[in-house]
């Protein structure tokens, strides 16, 4: 992608240090590239009074501090990064394996997933492990990520009444994204399964295992493969 995006962006004030650029109406992998890439291009060559840039789906926002830069001015320098982005400024994405222990005591909803769509429970493993996720964006707790590419016929609304604690790897759907708690958390979303992996660890020098443009394949593993996976992380 070289050359301007499809759309000039959209401006909006979150209150008087953030500006919200808006690249897109909808969760496309085009569109996510685009935010990426200005997000990189931002960070190489920021301009007076850049504070930080939180990317998203479709926009970014960028935290500034306005004794040092007018809004009207952060706009027309955004515009203009806007109008020569290209994919070559996005670090090389990573396709990550993980492993997920599916059903019984680790995906206590893939019975409802099951039902609500109308196959079995093998099928939603089939399903789900079937093809990788692009990360659009990490947000909500340090290591979540949402992911695209959810199979349709797994769509599946989220719980009435989100749990209080979702416990560290659990993978989850919630209508069409699916995604994997990285820390004990409350949550919504229909847990179908559990990975060992620590996700997130501060301890580590990478603090995560992916970022931002990477690719998740989950493998279904035996609930003896998840406690043996488990072991190993713990030591």
């Amino acid at each position: 992608m070289s050359g301007p995006i499809f759309d000039p962006p959209r401006f909006k004030a979150s209150g008087d240090t953030v500006l919200l650029v808006e690249l897109g109406d909808a969760i496309d992998l085009a569109v996510n590239e685009a935010v990426r890439a200005l997000t990189e291009r931002l960070r190489w060559d920021p301009p007076a009074g850049l504070k930080e840039v939180l990317p998203a789906y479709r926009s970014l926002a960028v935290v500034y501090d306005p004794l040092a830069i007018a809004p009207q001015v952060l706009e027309a320098h955004i515009g203009d990064m806007a109008r020569h982005l290209d994919t070559a400024d996005i670090p090389p994405p990573r396709t990550i394996e993980i492993p997920v222990c599916y059903g019984g005591e680790f995906g206590p909803d893939i019975g409802f997933v099951a039902a609500h769509n109308g196959i079995d429970e093998d099928q939603v493993i089939a399903l789900h492990s079937a093809d990788s996720y692009h990360i659009y964006t990490i947000g909500f707790a340090p290591g979540f990520c949402y992911l695209g590419g959810l199979d349709p016929r797994l769509h599946t609304p989220r719980l009435e009444t989100p749990r209080t604690k979702v416990p560290a790897g659990a993978v989850g759907i919630a209508e069409s994204q699916t995604g994997i708690y990285p820390l004990p958390s409350p949550g919504g979303w229909r847990l179908i399964g559990r990975t060992p992996l620590k996700l997130f660890d501060a301890r580590r020098r990478d603090p995560f295992l992916y970022q931002a443009g990477d690719s998740l394949q989950f493998v279904a593993i035996s609930p003896e493969q998840y406690h043996a996976l488990q072991a190993e992380e713990e030591a």
